[in-house]
């Protein structure tokens, strides 16, 4: 489910959405915030998806349970219970 694939297609969706809102926004004096809210806001909502699915794929630091007795983390002890 989580692959690399994901990062790519939202991308090629985004890119689709930015050039549909650039030619089907309504013609008038505010077309110009039309475009820029609607493809701004697209592009801002992708690039937050994208930091959050890659932080989560790929995490900077591992979790590790801090409610474990000091005797029983060393991988080593005798009668370790491991999880």
């Amino acid at each position: 489910m989580a692959n690399g694939w994901s990062v790519i297609i939202g991308l090629i969706i985004i890119v689709a959405f930015s050039g549909l809102s650039w030619f089907a926004s309504p013609k008038g004096e505010n077309q110009t915030v039309w475009r820029s809210t609607l493809i701004l806001s697209a592009w801002s909502c992708y690039l937050m998806w994208a930091i959050t699915f890659l932080a989560q794929w790929h995490p900077l630091i591992s979790p590790r349970r801090s409610d474990l007795r000091p005797e029983l983390e060393a991988a080593g002890a005798p009668g370790a219970i491991r999880f």
